[in-house]
């Protein structure tokens, strides 16, 4: 489930951001770093909202008055959080809305980003699709 996330992550920030300052690689290692946890066994930190915001605001902070610097590692929280849409993580209302709703959801349930089957390889294909029709956009 890598094409899929970075790739439609990428195409969505590029077109409603357009903003050159912006690195796009970052927005791709933001966009997979939820994949992470899936490997090591379960949705934590990284799949909610609260990290998704505070990795926002540590960059607005860290990079305060350097506006070049804050575009630039925007993309980190921006691809983690196109992630949590992408992988319909909001649904799970304890793991997203995690500690409000409920401290004990993390590492219990199952991360869905390896789990979708023939859909999961839908979702790559499209993936795939997209990132051909951009390239040559």
């Amino acid at each position: 489930m890598f094409v899929w996330f970075i790739v439609v992550s990428v195409v969505a920030v590029t077109l409603v951001f357009k903003s050159a300052a912006m690195d796009m690689r970052l927005v791709a290692v933001g966009a997979v770093l939820p994949v992470v946890e899936a490997v090591l066994g379960g949705p934590g930190l990284l799949h909610t909202l609260l990290c998704g915001v505070l990795l926002l605001l540590g960059v607005m902070l860290i990079g305060r008055g350097r506006r070049v610097v804050q575009r630039r590692w925007l993309g980190v929280p921006i691809g983690l959080l196109s992630h949590l849409v992408l992988d319909g993580t909001w649904v799970d209302t304890e793991i997203f809305w995690w500690p409000f709703a409920g401290a004990d959801a993390l590492g219990d349930a199952s991360v869905s980003d390896f789990g979708r089957g023939w859909v999961g390889l839908l979702m790559e294909v499209i993936g795939i699709g997209l990132g051909i029709w951009a390239w040559k956009r």
